[in-house]
């Protein structure tokens, strides 16, 4: 049984992962030092799967801890990295953190996996590093434009190191998973996105205002060139994204990759603005959402969606689930939290 470090894996998508990695019978060891995440994500993986993942607290930004781990756990065959701070307009206010977290981690992580006879890693990129992208769908071989965010340079900046990494160890193979915007939660509503204060990203911040938790959604701009005027973004089931994780793996381990670097897009192909965002989850609800509309925010860009031909014929890789079926999901999720609340 193949050993598989998920570092992370108690955040968003890296739970889903861990749960797919586990039903696909996977063993796995989880790090993650909870600075966005909670502990209690593990009894939800329990609950769904049966199976209780390793589990060690600590910062992969401590390079004597990472050092350390790795020597206590040698028998590891493949690293998911998700390891990661992810906001666009926190990256703008504090972009040091974001270099700091984002690129010392994998780093550090990459050392020691270089002192491994042969490694596999899929880390977690992002369709940020496309930048405002001329053509849409995006695809793999789209420009890679001046990042629009620190967070977005810090998936460039990434994506570089393991290219370079790859290019000179070809004992070193790497896949980058380029995804969208994952939303919504695991059909058992026993795990889902958990952000810690006031949240991030849109649907969670949509579902907690659809609770009662958030006075009301700020919608940042209506004056975009796109059919409602917000902005376009691709939203992903975050199940369909976590099963690309266990297919590129199986990729990797089964040596079934044609170059030890491979990138891939992971989105359904589809657009959707903000307002229809919004009016998606107000069908499944049954409820009218209270927004504004407020000023742009920095960082963002117009319009994202990705052209998935690739991953659904390399990888043999679909999105399955509707935007509906992944908001539906998340505010089942959403009446779950409050319930225990």
């Amino acid at each position: 049984m193949s050993k598989i470090l998920v570092t992370g894996g108690l955040g968003y998508i890296g739970s889903h992962t861990v749960v797919a990695l586990q039903e696909a019978g996977f063993k796995v060891i989880i790090v993650d030092n909870l600075s966005n995440s909670s502990v209690k994500v593990l009894e939800g993986i329990v609950a769904i799967t049966g199976e209780t993942p390793a589990f060690e607290n600590f910062d992969l930004r401590d390079k004597q801890n990472t050092t350390a781990f790795f020597k206590r756990h040698k028998d590891i065959t493949g690293v998911i990295h998700f390891a990661a701070s992810k906001a666009v307009g926190e990256s703008v206010e504090n972009p040091l953190l974001y270099y700091e977290n984002n690129i010392n981690t994998l780093i550090y992580l990459l050392q020691e996996l270089s002192k491994k006879e042969s490694s596999n890693i899929i880390f977690s990129s992002s369709c940020t590093v496309y930048g405002q992208a001329d053509v849409m769908p995006i695809t793999e071989e789209a420009p890679i434009k001046l990042a629009e965010s620190p967070y977005g340079n810090t998936k460039q900046i990434g994506e570089a190191i393991l290219k370079d990494t790859c290019k000179a160890n070809q004992n070193f193979n790497a896949i980058a998973l380029r995804y969208f915007n994952p939303i919504g939660a695991h059909r058992s509503a026993k795990i889902g996105e958990l952000p810690i204060g006031v949240p991030q990203n849109l649907v969670p911040y949509i579902t907690q205002t659809g609770a009662g938790e958030r006075e009301q959604l700020s919608v940042f701009g209506d004056n975009y060139p796109t059919t409602d005027g917000t902005c376009v973004r691709d939203y992903i089931h975050v199940v369909d994204i976590a099963n690309a994780h266990v297919i590129a793996l199986q990729r990797l381990l089964n040596k079934k990759h044609k170059s030890n670097f491979e990138v891939f897009n992971l989105g359904t192909g589809t657009g959707s603005t903000v307002l229809e965002v919004i009016k998606s989850f107000e069908r499944v609800s049954n409820q009218n959402l209270n927004y504004k509309i407020v000023d742009r925010r920095e960082g963002d860009v117009i319009s994202a969606f990705a052209d998935t031909k690739k991953a659904n014929t390399v990888l043999g890789w679909k999105a399955k689930s509707s935007l509906d079926d992944a908001m539906q999901s998340a505010w089942k999720w959403q009446q779950t939290i409050k319930s225990k609340l």
